[in-house]
């Protein structure tokens, strides 16, 4: 389950996605007009990386889809994917990298996809310690069966195409689909997916896997 504190954070995700999204190659909105959608979380089993996607528009009807991990401490060879330092008011220092490239991602993204997965279940926490359930935003679920075996994914090849990014080895394909096209599809033969429903989209793909 993912634990949402209600605290301060500094400066707030969405800040950092103005900055950071018009250096993107896929990205062609107005950054000052970012309007939240929703978001869908996966469970770190380590219980060390937050693990969330963004789902947003910027100024039109496009959608994006922006994955981030969080971190308590920086990432190994990673720089180039750093969102930003955020100040949590209970976990303090935080990096937002680019999920992508956050190994611990790929893991629960490929994992969700192939065994037909869910978001994590959320729950609020205040400063008391108290706890309390709330509705994800974003629904998402994998197209596998559950039985399939899971790429590995640890050590991979970066790299962008079109308006996807994708994790690479010899053996798979992760992609994550930044613009999202909102209307129900069929998956491509060989392909496994993960697809998001919220209010005004059903089956809008989100990523996609070849193995």
């Amino acid at each position: 389950m993912a634990i949402i504190h209600r605290t301060t954070l500094s400066p707030s995700k969405y800040e950092l996605l103005a900055a950071w999204l018009p250096a993107q190659p896929w990205f062609a909105g107005d950054p000052e007009q970012l309007a939240p959608i929703g978001a869908y979380r996966f469970d770190d089993p380590e219980g060390e990386v937050g693990l969330e996607g963004h789902l947003f528009t910027a100024g039109d009807a496009t959608v994006y889809h922006v994955p981030l991990s969080y971190r308590g401490a920086e990432l190994d060879d990673a720089d180039e994917f750093v969102v930003g330092t955020m100040q949590h008011g209970v976990l303090g220092t935080r990096w937002a990298y680019d999920a992508i490239a956050d190994p611990v991602y790929r893991a629960a993204l490929a994992d969700a996809i192939v065994h037909g997965g869910r978001g994590s279940r959320e729950y609020t926490q205040d400063a008391e310690g108290r706890t309390a359930e709330r509705e994800p935003s974003v629904h998402v679920r994998g197209s596998g069966s559950g039985d399939g075996p899971v790429p590995e994914l640890a050590a991979v090849r970066l790299t962008t195409e079109g308006a996807a990014s994708i994790a690479e080895t010899e053996f798979a394909l992760l992609a994550v689909h930044r613009v999202v096209a909102v209307e129900a599809g069929d998956d491509p033969v060989g392909t496994l997916t993960l697809r998001g429903e919220w209010a005004g989209a059903v089956d809008a793909l989100l990523a996609s896997l070849r193995s």
